[in-house]
């Protein structure tokens, strides 16, 4: 008798403690599920389709319909194959690209490409001169503004205002022309050397972006830019979009790339969470 009534009372307390265990569970999953509900969110990414815009001297994007349509079993479906050069439209550059020795994209730390974003507006300056090369005073000045130093392993994005002419390669890029000879016609915003080497020197950022194609200006000839922030392992996303839906400071970024095996580079889904 005390043996059915000591299983008994067992069983209660382990169904007591499923039971509970089970509530934890429902609770946690519910808070998961609910933790962005107070969020806006802001997709800071390009479509990829035949207007995609890529270096002039790389292979553009191409989708192929491998089927589309009822099948002879009846039911609907829909296959394409792509083809795509890794630096084209919203993507990442990640520092292999220009860094021997370097993170390839499946390399590097996801705590790079997730966290703190502030946002830098150069937009006055920038449409104003397709040349504008960001200064380490447009830094010091949001410093100023803000009355904060850049944060620590803050994803910094800066606005050019350059996302609004996409996908007009004339006004985007500086031409229309594609191959080696129109990369000396490209003309747009970038970051200067002297910047990215007071970035490196004098801050600690996670990673950075620009809503133009390239972290260099169109008219550079030795990446600079590119050299030295990749050359830390700070990865560049470029051609990135609604920067200008974005306040200066206090909000997050997640930007996840194609995770591709020694890759230099690869299309990127960036957004921004920002609070209601």
């Amino acid at each position: 008798m005390k043996s059915i009534q000591f299983l008994f009372l067992f069983s209660l307390l382990i169904s007591y403690g499923c039971n509970e265990k089970a509530t934890q569970v429902k609770e946690v999953k519910f808070v998961k599920q609910n933790q962005y509900s107070s969020k806006k969110i802001i997709d800071l990414s390009h479509e990829f389709s035949k207007e995609t815009i890529y270096w002039v001297t790389a292979k553009e994007f191409k989708l192929d319909t491998v089927f589309k349509g009822k099948t002879d079993k009846g039911f609907y479906y829909s296959a394409n194959n792509i083809t795509t050069a890794e630096h084209g439209g919203t993507h990442i550059d990640a520092p292999i690209h220009f860094a021997e020795g370097g993170q390839s994209v499946d390399e590097i730390p996801l705590k790079k490409l997730i966290g703190h974003g502030i946002k830098i507006d150069v937009s006055e300056k920038a449409l104003n001169n397709p040349d504008y090369l960001i200064s380490i005073e447009d830094f010091t000045n949001w410093e100023a503004k803000e009355n904060i130093k850049i944060p620590d392993g803050s994803i910094v994005l800066l606005e050019t205002g350059y996302s609004k002419y996409y996908p007009d390669k004339i006004k985007y890029l500086g031409t229309g022309l594609r191959g080696p000879d129109a990369v000396k016609l490209l003309h747009f915003p970038g970051l200067s050397p002297e910047a990215s080497e007071w970035l490196v020197k004098n801050r600690n950022i996670n990673a950075i972006g620009l809503d133009t194609p390239s972290i260099d200006y169109g008219q550079s000839e030795y990446f600079k830019s590119h050299v030295i922030l990749l050359s830390k392992n700070i990865p560049a996303f470029e051609n990135l979009t609604n920067l200008d839906k974005l306040p200066s400071n206090n909000f997050e970024v997640i930007a996840l790339p194609m995770k591709i095996k020694g890759g230099s580079g690869g299309p990127l889904r960036i957004v921004a969470l920002l609070n209601n």
